[in-house]
């Protein structure tokens, strides 16, 4: 066994294989994965993910060389708008009310195209357009919507299983159950890590290190200590193994914490789902994104959320909180008939979520006292006010026409009558039967507060002297600075990846390997 690497990276997620095979592309010869899980939890959050990628592009045309399920047939019937530098930017700035580290933002995203380019030419990962989560069929045509249109062939299952072929190939060494215990540091450099393996402690050096351990969301102490009491009960949507390991190293030799410790991505996940670990088999279907298309209310059958505020990957980060800090930490989303056929067969099909359906609402609202609801009055009249106030606004507005892929300004606001919580988009009166509901929670993705990091390197600042630690670097959900309260669906794995190629290159110059 080994004890001298080039570079090591703690952490198997998508953020720490693109560091690793980085490292390897860059000059490394000798580069080792460790990761406190076993084997049969490899790619971290990762795994869990749909495989989004938020990326700068222009338009169907740059994208169409990457993707694997686009004929040229079906290309002359899609519409992808361009996502520009300025676009990305701002959304991430937007989301975050201006908190986000400019230089950091501007980093990621100016990066942003190349990293996917690469992930599709060097790692083989298996892109294509995101029919099913991110477009909608308009007048014979697959609108896409949100800035964003590339996932990967079978979620983050696709994503992590093209990463483990690439690393086989590249001769990267991977050891499962694993744990960093510790890095060693000499004269303020780092030189290397102590692992546990069977109970003992292995002293392991190396010319750099590469943090890839992933937020503290898997710790309900964590969580309640940084996010509140209440984040005790959210529900773990990915990888059990995410417990702050490597903030703690990190700040053992002096790393520097930044971000917004308060603040995770959390989304409306499935209430029956598991409380405390992802499901490895399910993964991502547990997520319920179709609140849009209908309403939310808490458990007295009051909303709470204006589901048409923008579109879904602008939201979908932080009405996990919504639904948290609501009575019991749960809620129901409710739909006519009419809006059913647009809800995903991924998170919605008979045999993935509980499904509480009625002729009329009276019944549904039964139903629902038997599922937790506290107060049917209360209920009835929140879907009637809400019905009177989107027939109000379309009277007004009869030229108005219900379009999922735009912000199509169908609300509940009109002169005569004015919801006191809006539905600010895609509002249409809850009145044909049979009716849907399902019963939903808060599910916790990562956390937001992380390290601080050189943009350009990806170095793990000193608290200190604001100086990069010479040898440590960090990618993925340990990152803080990037994103505040929200963010832009799919920045996250973009994230890891552009911050891993910058470690995984810096590696190879500390290990004296660096080739052009």
């Amino acid at each position: 066994m080994s004890t001298h690497y080039d570079c090591i990276v703690v952490g198997s997620g998508h953020a720490g294989c693109s560091a690793a095979l980085a490292a390897v592309e860059a000059g490394c010869t000798s580069v080792l994965i460790v990761e406190k899980a076993p084997r049969d939890w490899v790619g971290g959050n990762g795994y869990f993910t749909a495989g989004a990628h938020r990326t700068v592009h222009g338009g169907l045309q740059d994208l169409l060389p990457i993707v694997r399920n686009v004929t040229p047939e079906q290309a002359s019937k899609i519409d992808v708008d361009p996502y520009t530098v300025e676009d990305f930017i701002g959304d991430i700035k937007r989301l975050g009310q201006d908190k986000p580290d400019t230089k950091l933002v501007k980093s990621m995203v100016e990066s942003s195209r190349e990293a996917v380019e690469w992930l599709a030419r060097m790692i083989d990962i298996p892109f294509i357009l995101s029919f099913h989560r991110q477009a909608y069929e308009v007048h014979g045509r697959q609108k896409f919507w949100g800035g964003m249109a590339l996932s990967t062939e079978d979620g983050g299952k696709g994503l992590i299983k093209a990463h483990m072929k690439a690393l086989e190939k590249a001769g990267v060494e991977i050891w499962f159950e694993s744990p960093a215990v510790r890095l060693r540091a000499e004269k303020g450099t780092i030189t290397g890590l102590v692992v546990q393996i069977d109970g003992k402690e292995l002293n392991l050096s190396a010319s750099a290190v590469v943090l890839a351990a992933g937020g503290y969301e898997s710790s309900s102490e964590l969580r309640a200590k940084h996010l509140g009491s209440e984040w005790e009960k959210a529900h773990v949507r990915g990888t059990p193994y995410n417990t702050g390991d490597g903030f703690a190293m990190a700040q053992a030799v002096g790393a520097k914490l930044i971000g917004d410790w308060a603040g995770c991505h959390s989304t409306c996940w499935d209430a029956n789902a598991p409380a405390d670990a992802g499901d490895r088999e399910l993964s991502n279907q547990f997520t319920k994104s179709g609140y849009p298309l209908g309403i939310m209310v808490n458990i007295y059958g009051q909303r709470f959320v204006d589901e048409g505020q923008d579109f879904r990957n602008f939201t979908y980060a932080k009405f996990g909180r919504q639904i948290l800090l609501q009575p019991e930490g749960c809620a129901f989303q409710v739909w006519g008939a009419d809006m059913v056929p647009f809800l995903r067969k991924e998170e919605y099909g008979d045999e993935i979520v509980e499904k509480i359906c009625a002729r009329n609402m009276e019944e549904l609202a039964d139903k629902l006292l038997e599922k937790g609801l506290k107060d049917k009055e209360c209920f009835l009249k929140t879907v009637h006010d809400f019905n009177a106030a989107v027939q109000s606004h379309r009277a007004e507005h009869p030229t108005l026409r219900w379009d999922p892929t735009v912000k199509d300004g169908l609300s509940t606001q009109s002169t005569t009558v004015a919801l006191q919580l809006p539905k600010s988009n895609w509002a249409l009166p809850i009145n044909q039967g049979p009716f849907l509901a399902v019963k939903v929670a808060c599910g916790i993705t990562f956390t937001f507060g992380g390290l601080a990091i050189d943009p350009d390197t990806a170095g793990i600042l000193s608290k200190e002297t604001d100086a990069p630690i010479k040898g440590l670097f960090c990618t993925g959900e340990m990152v803080g600075g990037l994103f505040y309260n929200n963010y832009p669906g799919g920045s996250g794995l973009t994230a890891g990846a552009v911050f891993g190629r910058k470690a995984g290159g810096q590696a190879a110059k500390l290990a004296g390997k660096s080739v052009k």
